[in-house]
């Protein structure tokens, strides 16, 4: 199946993550993206790790691969281009005037000094979707300052709603705002291309790390902006509902959620406690009284394995869940029937399994549901495998698939 966005071509001037991440969301939904690197050391993630996987029978460590680079950069071809030299200039000015979408996380100003402000690319390709991601905005008194997603999970508040206590933040196990403001991005793109349906032109849509955090913030942040209460990190428990996190038990430990009254009055009937106690009645009462509900439970769990009592939670209607390891998870029979690891044919490592999309589609019909979701993915490229071919379609004069916007 060739994706819902099948025609729409997207040039990808991003490096690191949360501009790849983007243009990756739009090659998993069918676009064409033509990934534009430096020549010679690429996007920067080529180079972090490790871990590295080396290339079978080709111990030259020029053929070993980043796993960081390619957890962000499937769905996409490379060209390499030096933006300073003319001849490039004219090869990535081409790529503009065929594009749906142009994709950039330089420093606010950078594209324009380079000869690609704001108002050429409008006079260049008027119907163009410019998708602009900062570190903490392209304007205000820090719009310049670098982005990097630990400093922007600190800025951003999220460390410290995140750690053990208010004396341990911590940065989130993955780098979260460069993903958000990725999947902020993408999203703003469509909805560009949408409107530029109705009104013939694009626009440039601009997000940042900044930004993606504090768009997070959820009951966060109107706990501060209404209710004047600033949120501080506690750990692996719930701050506003009761009994709903980690709880030890013999041998390890189970997640347990009581969202509801009714969730809460399961849980004492299956483990004998009175669920109209004093200081347990309602979840108002219980987040008062955390810890003891916290102690009165473990106390409970202390002689019961995380598998039985994960078994009793399930008998008794009560969501639970264990805490996986990253192998566990790949491992797991229901993330491999969602479509979450993929198989593709890499260049340089032969078949790799990788992360797969997290969107599935289908089409209703009389006779049920139809998946149309995407099956085959292309590898991320190796850098600048796909330059000759796209210059000789650069040159051919030939028009982009149905999105031309010649």
């Amino acid at each position: 199946m060739p994706g819902p966005l099948d025609g729409v071509l997207v040039v990808d001037l991003t490096r690191a993550l949360a501009g790849p991440h983007a243009a990756m969301m739009l090659g998993d939904l069918g676009a064409r993206v033509i990934k534009v690197e430096n020549p010679g050391s690429g996007d920067d993630t080529r180079g972090w790790g490790p871990p590295f996987v080396q290339a079978p029978g080709l111990p030259d460590p020029t053929h070993r691969e980043s796993t960081y680079f390619l957890s962000t950069n499937k769905n996409k071809e490379s060209i390499t281009l030096d933006l300073k030299d003319s001849a490039d200039k004219a090869v990535l000015t081409e790529l503009l005037r065929r594009a749906d979408v142009l994709m950039e996380n330089f420093r606010p100003g950078t594209l324009a000094r380079l000869g690609f402000g704001t108002d050429v690319l409008a006079e260049l390709n008027p119907r163009l979707v410019t998708l602009a991601i900062s570190g903490f905005g392209h304007d205000g008194p820090e719009g310049g300052r670098a982005g990097y997603d630990q400093i922007a999970q600190g800025e951003g508040g999220l460390m410290s709603l995140t750690g053990s206590g208010p004396e341990d933040p911590q940065r989130v196990g993955v780098p979260i705002g460069d993903l958000l403001a990725g999947m902020y991005g993408a999203y703003g793109v469509l909805a560009a291309l949408l409107e530029r349906e109705r009104t013939g032109r694009g626009q440039v849509v601009r997000t940042s790390l900044l930004a993606a955090i504090v768009g997070v913030h959820a009951f966060q942040g109107t706990a501060w902006t209404v209710a004047g209460k600033v949120g501080r990190a506690q750990g692996n428990h719930h701050p506003s509902i009761v009994p709903y996190g980690l709880f030890h038990c013999a041998g390890g430990s189970v997640q347990l959620s009581c969202g509801s009254e009714g969730l809460w009055r399961k849980l004492c009937a299956e483990f004998g406690f009175d669920a109209d106690a004093p200081g347990m009645a309602t979840n108002g009462e219980r987040v008062d009284n955390r810890e003891r509900v916290i102690a009165m439970l473990e106390e409970a769990f202390a002689e019961i394995s995380p598998e039985d009592l994960l078994a009793r939670l399930a008998d008794a209607g009560i969501p639970a869940g264990k805490v996986r390891t990253i192998d566990e998870v790949y491992g797991w029979d229901q993330t491999l029937s969602q479509g979450l690891l993929v198989d593709v044919e890499h260049a340089t490592l032969g078949r790799v399994s990788l992360p797969g999309p997290p969107l599935r589609f289908f089409s209703p019909g009389p006779d049920g549901e139809t998946e149309t979701t995407r099956r085959e993915h292309r590898a991320p490229p190796t850098l600048g495998a796909d330059g000759d071919a796209i210059r000789a379609w650069l040159s051919s004069g030939d028009d982009v698939q149905d999105g031309d916007t010649t």
